[in-house]
């Protein structure tokens, strides 16, 4: 089946339950339509560039999935139906990275920047 990552952003004025319980549906979602959740990660809240919908910031969640495509385009419509929902982005990737994604990562652990110069 093919592998997808997914992104999605919701209220700012959920709690953390919630925003995790969302990401728990849209599991369930996926594994009702013959798919599965391979990994999810709550990055928790985070101030955007942008305005959405009045909000300046968001509740951001990241999935990693192997699903048919069926089973993603039913997800995607729920999360576009959903009022908690803000943004959705879903990409096709060839295969999943391991370990966690670069926002869970420590900034100490990203070995590949420069040294500040004083």
């Amino acid at each position: 089946m093919p592998l997808y990552e997914h992104v999605f952003i919701s209220r700012q004025d959920l709690s953390n339950t919630q925003a995790e319980g969302l990401i728990e549906h849209f599991g369930s979602v996926l594994s009702d339509n013959g798919g599965s959740l391979v990994e999810s990660e709550y990055w928790g809240v985070k101030t955007m560039a942008y305005k959405i919908n009045k909000n300046r910031k968001g509740h951001y969640a990241f999935l990693k999935t192997d699903a048919p495509a069926t089973a993603i385009q039913e997800m995607e419509r729920l999360m576009r139906l959903h009022d908690d929902v803000m943004r959705v982005l879903t990409i096709k990737v060839d295969e999943h990275a391991e370990g966690p994604s670069v926002q869970m990562q420590k900034r100490d652990d990203r070995g590949d920047r420069r040294e500040r110069r004083n």
